[in-house]
């Protein structure tokens, strides 16, 4: 049965809303001051208060305010009784968190039809808070399933680490890195547009697409065929308008050779040497995104790799970071930030990006997938 709290110092008050509501069967808790109010809705987390405004040491307005800044009774409807009929005063009232006005003297058809409302309202938000958290737990599920298909950290003489943080909209980014041979290396990491269950649905099928081979393993070796395939089987216009930016590359261990091609996706950073005298290069975009037109012919290029190289693929949600100036971090902070941790010899990862990033801007935090690769040659 759901409750109704009612807050009012007058005892004659007090009997007429209590037998009134009780008559209709509605479970009734009564408290005689604001700061009794307060504790007991704290206790009881009742569907609806209503309390008059003009009490002693906390008046209504007061009570309506704390209540509100309670978590866990923001869902409760409040309504005020008040004999104060001004415009301003129900613009106070309303600014504060008042859901409805009562006037005196109470007239019980209007109370009845008030508190029936009020509870309406409130069962649809609790309605509206189940649905959400079950959406929520839906997300998460699906957020696991993503983690669970992308692969294990590669160990060997050649090494990668990846680290996803995937946002809470759930986003598009997938990345996976295997041999294709004693001698190859593919290497990928794509993201998808837009957010929710349909981009991440995309870049799962995309995954699983290239998982399978399907097109033939001679054109795994070729970034620019495999860009190509994917923009003839992932047009926007088949897809509700979605389309995906790509890095594909192919390290070839003997010559120490990569091939690469790069859809629309934040350039990769390759930084070779030591510490104290280092070389860096950027590998950027050659094309644009995948999915746009079905006749583009993708585009590959090819360099060596140095000793002792660290190379570095990321999604643009690693550096697209809102922060209070209502600025983006952005790239070229993130790229200043490798160089500089590089040459400090310092560590690295997602979880340091956005720490430096709250040394700036304190409560800001990722709004997109995060997807960073680290690749070590030897």
């Amino acid at each position: 049965m759901l409750q109704i709290l009612v807050i009012d110092d007058d005892l004659v008050m007090q009997m007429i809303l209590k037998n009134t509501l009780q008559a209709q069967k509605y479970e009734v808790i009564v408290a005689t001051n604001g700061r009794e109010g307060i504790s007991l809705a704290k206790q009881h987390q009742p569907a609806l208060i209503i309390c008059d405004w003009m009490m002693p040491e906390i008046d209504g307005l007061e009570v309506c305010r704390q209540i509100k800044l309670d978590h866990s009774l923001y869902s409760t409807i409040f309504i005020l009784l008040t004999s104060k009929g001004a415009v301003e005063d129900k613009v106070q009232a309303l600014d504060n968190g008042a859901d409805d006005f009562l006037s005196k003297p109470i007239d019980k058809t209007e109370l009845i039809a008030s508190v029936r409302a009020g509870l309406r309202i409130y069962q649809l938000n609790k309605d509206l808070q189940l649905q959400k958290q079950l959406l929520e737990a839906e997300l998460a599920e699906a957020r696991d399933y993503i983690q669970s298909l992308l692969p294990l950290p590669l160990k060997g003489d050649v090494s990668i680490t990846a680290e996803f943080i995937p946002s809470s909209q759930l986003g598009g980014d997938c990345y996976d890195f295997y041999w294709l041979d004693p001698d190859h290396l593919a290497i990928y990491l794509l993201d998808t547009s837009g957010h929710g269950v349909g981009s991440a649905l995309l870049s799962i099928s995309i995954l699983n697409l290239l998982r399978s081979q399907s097109f033939g393993k001679d054109k795994f070796y070729e970034p620019s065929k495999i860009m190509t395939e994917l923009n003839h089987a992932f047009q926007m216009s088949q897809h509700n308008g979605r389309y995906f930016t790509m890095w594909y590359g192919v390290y070839k261990r003997s010559q120490r050779k990569l091939i690469y091609a790069n859809s629309g996706h934040p350039q990769g950073i390759l930084i070779a040497g030591s510490p104290e005298n280092h070389h860096i290069q950027e590998l950027p975009s050659l094309d644009i995104p995948v999915g746009f037109f079905p006749d583009i012919e993708y585009r590959s290029s090819e360099i060596l790799i140095p000793s002792d190289s660290k190379l570095y693929i990321f999604s643009d949600g690693i550096f697209e970071v809102m922060q209070e100036d209502g600025r983006i971090w952005g790239m070229p902070k993130f790229f200043n930030y490798l160089v500089q941790q590089f040459s400090l010899s310092e560590e690295i990862s997602a979880s340091s990006v956005l720490q430096k990033i709250h040394s700036e801007t304190p409560n800001a935090k990722f709004g997109d997938d995060v997807s960073l690769l680290q690749i070590n040659f030897p």
